[in-house]
């Protein structure tokens, strides 16, 4: 892990040229923000002295306590590839704090950070691999994105059947020397649907670097003429995309979910960790699939988990659990698709397993069938029940457990409540092509 001092950053920007330097953050909903320095302004940064109006961010705050503070973390300093060579752009991601010195509530990396220390007391660290999909689209004649491709490759298809191959070459390329550990990447299996996964490191870290990688890869695609786009489902009739987060805690180096006396390879506390999840699965679906389009991922037939299930065998369920075992052992969470929120995300499926270590709670019976096999009846008999079907009844869970509003914070909640049922709203309020075509003549 990097290790950088307030010299270091300022002897890394003068020796690699930089001349602009983004003060990176992330709002409640996963977008980056960022202002821009000079390099001259770069020991004011350093010294946490620069200010923006929070009142301008979607869910920060009022315009009567606007005034916020970029404090920017050292170690996440990175030269941008795509830059100019001369005068190149370096970024810092920063934690946002208010005039008073004290970190700001409604940070979302604020509320991981909490997360972590929870679990740094209690002697543990989470490890996180994230499997980020996407979609590449062609743009128009005056470049906005479509949702056309003429591609029709499938999973792991490649070239020149996978017309996307050059783009994820150059993106993994760009992610290689921006430090990233790449594992893999491949088509997946809808057209223009496409997965890059790089490895695993700690909760806040692995935060950090899926908002670089989605800025890195929205990039590249651009300079490709393409649209890179992570919304979960932009096509009917095909599959979305997912992100699938996968978890390993570690204690005093070593990774506490394996067990080999386990007939499944699990240690006690891996079973608690998914009773913890399970047990507060359908408060979180809110933040694991925070748009109205989540939704329509999360349909039977296109592989997206949609019922409350585990297993140590099927891959096809809410929480499964890879076939390496030992230190490789790991947790697999299918739900979460890459509109949301990272820091959000991470932390409150941290606290959930960490609420199932501490309070001890016992998953449900394994489920080593296809859900989508069993009856009504059967599924009733073995507890399992289906996620939120729509983004309001996912927030209507969200609210009906307390736990989500101790983890996120009462800013970041009532934020988050207030946006989302907005959202809603619209959305309710729209008329569909779907609606048109169906009624408009019949009726």
């Amino acid at each position: 892990m990097k290790k950088y001092t307030r010299e270091d950053v300022i002897r890394m920007c003068e020796d690699q040229d930089v001349e602009f330097i983004r003060l990176q953050f992330t709002d409640i909903f996963g977008t980056l923000k960022n202002i821009a320095v000079t390099i001259s302004q770069l020991e004011k940064a350093l010294d946490n002295k620069f200010m923006f109006d929070g009142a301008a961010i979607e869910g920060f705050v009022r315009d009567q306590e606007s005034d916020m503070y970029l404090y920017p973390d050292y170690d996440t300093l990175e030269v941008f590839p795509w830059r100019p060579q001369q005068g190149k752009v370096a970024r810092l991601i920063c934690d946002v704090y208010t005039p008073d010195g004290k970190p700001f509530e409604g940070d979302p990396r604020y509320v991981l950070k909490k997360a972590v220390k929870e679990a740094a007391d209690m002697g543990l660290t989470l490890n996180v691999g994230p499997e980020c999909e996407f979609f590449l689209f062609h743009t128009d004649e005056t470049g906005n994105p479509t949702t056309v491709t003429h591609e029709q490759a499938g999973y792991f298809d490649l070239g020149p059947v996978d017309l996307g191959e050059n783009a994820r070459r150059d993106m993994v390329l760009t992610l290689e020397e921006m430090g990233f550990v790449i594992e893999s990447s491949h088509h997946e299996v809808s057209p223009a649907q496409h997965e890059i996964d790089f490895r695993y490191d700690d909760a806040l870290v692995t935060a950090d670097n899926i908002m670089t990688f989605k800025l890195a890869v929205k990039t590249i695609a651009k300079r490709h003429g393409l649209h890179a786009t992570f919304m979960p489902k932009p096509k009917a009739g095909c599959d979305g995309s997912g992100m699938h987060l996968n978890f390993s805690l570690m204690k005093d180096g070593k990774n506490i979910f394996a067990d080999e006396t386990d007939e499944s390879g699990l240690s006690k506390e891996a079973y608690y960790f998914i009773g913890g999840l399970m047990e507060h699965i359908k408060g979180m679906t809110a933040v694991f699939n925070p748009l109205v389009n989540s939704y329509k991922r999360l349909v039977p037939g296109y592989e997206a988990p949609i019922y409350t299930a585990w297993s140590s065998k099927n891959r096809s369920h809410l929480v499964r659990i890879p076939v390496t075992r030992g230190e490789d052992t790991r947790i697999e969470l299918r739900s979460p698709d890459p509109a949301a929120n990272p820091y959000l995300a991470i932390a409150v499926a941290l606290m959930a397993g960490l609420s199932g270590i501490k309070n001890k709670i016992e998953p449900p019976k394994s489920v080593d069938c296809n859900v989508l096999d069993l009856t009504e009846d059967e599924r009733k008999a073995a507890g399992i029940e289906m996620l939120p079907d729509n983004l309001f009844q996912a927030i209507e869970a969200f609210q009906a457990d307390p736990f989500m509003k101790e983890v996120l914070g009462e800013h970041a909640y009532n934020k988050y409540i207030e946006n989302k049922v907005k959202e809603w709203n619209e959305y309710k309020a729209q008329v569909s092509e779907w609606e048109v075509d169906k009624y408009l003549y019949r009726y």
